[in-house]
């Protein structure tokens, strides 16, 4: 083929590194490590029930749960094991089975509480009793707990309802058939929402902005007589009011998962994806994406055929008689490869047999007629070589182990004992010139004033809303958007971060808002936007004080990515390529001069004789 020019020297060496660099992303199947005995030793096992900062150290724990009845914080070290079960609170001696944890300041203080859900052996699954445990000096106390006086017919939602960003408990209580919140901080009961619906069990209620007014809205999950349906109250002044008719599942569906909300498509705005069974054997599975204001289900997932074999979702087990840890059917998001668009882990079983793992559903462009309205759909990654050999899985989630701003895999599955699971880790080692930026949102109770001068990294703040806008690589307007725990119930395992995919464009972020709920009767949107982000860093937003957007700091600390060092070896190859060059024309040159010396010495000889 002809046109091209040779490049030779080092210009062609540093091309050569330019073009290693610039190609296409490693495929997942080469980017998975298995490092669960650097980071566990021999503790990985257990439940995983929830991640928070607990010692405010800017670190992530971990929450697990042991034998149905100990809660064994592991906190994170930066030696091995990584991961250390350093605070435990046995439940044993009060005879109760813990069924969820949820982290966060339930009073104010700005240290980190734990909400615990139990239920007793004779009551079975109905009955809900709730202990908040509070942190002092960064452990709990299993004497300094307070119990709510009411018990819940689920697992709560926890939320912000009333604006003050101290995290409120959402949910059905035995003496009202309609949602109650119990207002943390002054820790009072109220009537939540004037509705006659009743709440599905088990729900995916969900906090988070469906409108684009950086305010968090409601989600609902309810129920009829008839079927399962979805309501969204839209916050107006701090206020929630119904938007619309409710929502009907899709036509066909049997069987209906855990809704999760994601920036699908990279609008700018949460999509609400919905995966189901067609069938009561789950054996006809698929996934479905709506969003507010949209009538119509659009399928992004229906073909789970593996060469011969028909995967499908798990159906939920709600046999009241056993005591075991049961799991819904759900996907759990995180952008994997850094692409802007977020993708998913899913619990498949094999439809002809029993084996049952975990799978990771890309995020890839449409292919067929069904999903070009949202342009994007996800696609089952099969051969994922240690996510395969891992059997068994009931639980698999996302998790930023090294906080490093790449999202690495944690697997929950069965087979360590009766009561409870082994926990397996992954890391990511996808290696691509794809960009991240990883944002939280803390509580802004306080900013230089904390109790003991210690930020409260580690509050887990349900509510606030991010957005970023940049110029992808060719030039064109991209968005991304993500809430920060907006579910908080059967095992939503959301990270209190969010971490963004830029693609792989090294462009600042033009814009990035962050926006937190409202109290009521406050017309003004708590907005504030920062510019010019650099890419690869994790920034910590403190919104304090509250009603004073422009008054908000921010803390922005850079992660430098591999493909930084790989552009510095790139530049010192190229350089020591060029010296050595050098070196050899001046060599060249130098015994060129020498003989030249030499020749002249001679012909002087000569002509003097």
């Amino acid at each position: 083929m002809g046109g091209g020019r040779r490049v030779s020297g080092p210009g062609a060496a540093l091309l050569l590194l330019l073009a290693v660099l610039a190609a296409g992303p490693a495929r997942p199947g080469q980017a998975l490590q298995n490092v669960t005995a650097q980071l566990f030793g021999a503790e990985a096992h257990g439940t995983l029930a929830a991640f928070g900062d607990f010692n405010s150290d800017k670190q992530t724990d971990l929450f697990v749960l042991r034998g149905g009845n100990e809660l064994i914080i592991f906190l994170a070290d930066q030696k091995e094991p990584y991961f250390k079960p350093r605070v435990k609170l046995p439940m044993k001696s009060l005879g109760v089975v813990i069924t969820s944890v949820v982290p966060g300041d339930y009073d104010g203080d700005s240290q980190m509480d734990v909400l615990l859900t139990t239920r007793t052996q004779s009551h079975g699954r109905d009955e809900l009793s709730l202990f908040i445990f509070w942190g002092h000096n960064q452990t709990l106390d299993l004497n300094h707990k307070t119990m709510l006086n009411k018990t819940f017919h689920d697992e709560p939602l926890v939320m912000d309802f009333n604006g003050d960003l101290i995290p409120d408990i959402f949910g059905v209580t035995s003496d009202s058939s309609k949602p109650q919140i119990f207002i943390g901080g002054n820790f009072s009961w109220h009537a939540a929402l004037d509705t006659q619906s009743s709440m599905h069990i088990p729900h995916s209620h969900a906090f988070i902005d469906l409108n684009n007014d950086f305010t968090a809205d409601l989600f609902l999950t309810t129920s009829n007589a008839r079927s399962i349906q979805f309501e969204t109250w839209v916050n107006k002044d701090g206020n929630f009011s119904k938007a619309g008719k409710s929502k009907e599942i899709p036509s066909g569906v049997v069987i209906v998962g855990q809704s999760v909300f994601a920036d699908f498509d990279g609008d700018g705005q949460s999509e609400h994806l919905l995966p189901v069974c067609e069938d009561q054997a789950c054996q006809k599975s698929a996934i479905y994406l709506t969003k507010l204001g949209l009538d119509q289900w659009i399928p992004v997932l229906q073909d789970f055929k593996n060469k011969d074999t028909v995967w499908g979702f798990v159906p939920h087990q709600t046999d009241k008689a056993t005591s075991e840890v049961t799991f819904p059917i759900t996907l759990h998001i995180g952008d994997y490869n850094m692409d802007g668009y977020p993708d998913a882990l899913a619990i498949l079983r094999n439809t002809s047999g029993s084996n049952q793992q975990a799978f990771l559903l890309e995020n890839v462009p449409c292919n067929n007629v069904s999903c070009k309205s949202v342009r994007r759909m996800f696609k089952v990654f099969w051969e994922l070589s240690d996510l395969n050999q891992i059997k068994d899985a009931v639980v698999a989630t996302f998790f930023d182990i090294y906080e490093d701003g790449i999202l690495d895999i944690i697997v929950v599955s069965k087979g360590y004992s009766n009561k409870d699971f082994a926990i397996h880790t992954l890391k990511n080692n996808f290696e691509a010139d794809a960009y991240f930026v990883k944002v939280i949102v803390l509580s802004g109770l306080c900013s230089n004033d904390c109790p003991r001068k210690i930020t409260p990294f580690g509050v887990n703040q349900p509510g606030p809303y991010i957005m970023y806008t940049t110029v992808d690589a060719n030039g064109y307007l991209k968005n991304g958007s993500a809430g920060q725990l907006s579910q908080s119930a059967h095992f939503a395992l959301q990270l209190p971060y969010n971490v963004l995919g830029l693609g792989r464009s090294a462009n600042f972020l033009d814009h990035l808002y962050v926006g937190i709920p409202r109290p009521l009767g406050e017309k003004s949107i708590r907005k504030q936007e920062w510019t010019a982000i650099i890419p690869n860093s994790q920034l910590i937003v403190i919104p304090y004080p509250h009603n004073v957007p422009r008054s908000w700091s921010a803390k922005l600390y850079l992660t430098p990515s591999n493909i930084v060092l790989l552009t510095a070896i790139a530049l010192i190859g190229v350089c020591v390529f060029i010296l050595a060059i050098i070196g050899i024309l001046h060599w060249q040159e130098k015994k060129a001069d020498d003989r030249e010396k030499r020749q002249e010495a001679h012909r002087f000889h000569f002509d003097a004789m």
